[in-house]
């Protein structure tokens, strides 16, 4: 059965992190913190091997990726930026605690919006369309695997929406430059728009437990047909004209 490897890893810290500021679209380089973060982490650990690297188009994400892959020139997808925050850019949930508006977002549900940002909806649109359309890239080109720099937000969305094991938005949250490892097997993401967390970045294996809830998708969903090896692109040229073809 082809499957298809996508990591998504969370960018390394930022002032603003540090800080616990909303930096939605704020385009903060990593700070020293984090590119300290980054060199012990990849002395400690080892990241995934990846095929092809997308980033969010923003500073902190291409610099996180450039760093712990810097063979790879990331490819920017403005999809995977974070969410724009508005007039709440910059700001602590301190110093946004006597406003209003900021409980009014807090507490809504889709159609909340920071004041003059992206509603809730309208960034988990945006960032599930764009993750929709790396997908169908992969399979597309027989790309195997990929790695997505980008936005704890980014990532929260994506897995509620399309992981297993199916768990709440806040279940996913992950620490800076760390993530997730998913595989995209064509049958079961064809059927159900559903995709397995195989691991941790950096990786610890799945429980027993876990194996049995993600195997417990998989009843009733047939094999992929045979693919032609012939098919498969070794040269990533073909993927990255179909992802611009699918840009808007």
């Amino acid at each position: 059965m082809k499957s298809y490897t996508i990591h998504l890893i969370r960018h390394a810290y930022t002032k603003g992190n540090l800080e616990g500021r909303y930096i939605g679209h704020t385009d903060e380089s990593l700070c020293k913190e984090g590119i300290d973060q980054l060199n012990t982490m990849l002395k400690d650990y080892d990241y995934p091997k990846t095929d092809v690297v997308f980033s969010s188009t923003l500073k902190r994400c291409i610099e996180t990726a450039k760093i712990i892959y810097p063979q790879k020139n990331p490819i920017e997808m403005r999809g995977f930026d974070e969410c724009d925050f508005g007039e709440f850019e910059n700001l602590t949930a301190e110093e946004l605690a006597p406003h209003e508006e900021f409980k009014e977002w807090l507490a809504g549900g889709p159609d909340a919006r920071p004041l003059n940002g992206e509603s809730n909806q309208e960034f988990s649109t945006r960032v599930c369309d764009t993750f929709i359309k790396t997908v169908e890239g992969l399979i597309k080109t027989g790309t195997t695997s990929c790695a997505i720099f980008t936005h704890g937000g980014v990532i929260m969305s994506i897995l509620s929406a399309f992981g297993l094991p199916e768990l709440p938005m806040t279940e996913w949250l992950c620490p800076s430059a760390c993530g997730y490892t998913v595989r995209v097997t064509p049958s079961l993401w064809s059927k159900t728009r559903k995709m397995e967390v195989i691991n941790d970045i950096p990786a610890s294996p799945l429980t027993e437990n876990q194996e049995e809830m993600l195997w417990d998708y998989y009843s009733d969903i047939p094999e992929d047909e045979p693919i032609d090896d012939n098919d498969d692109l070794s040269d990533l040229m073909d993927f990255l004209s179909f992802m611009g073809d699918k840009d808007e």
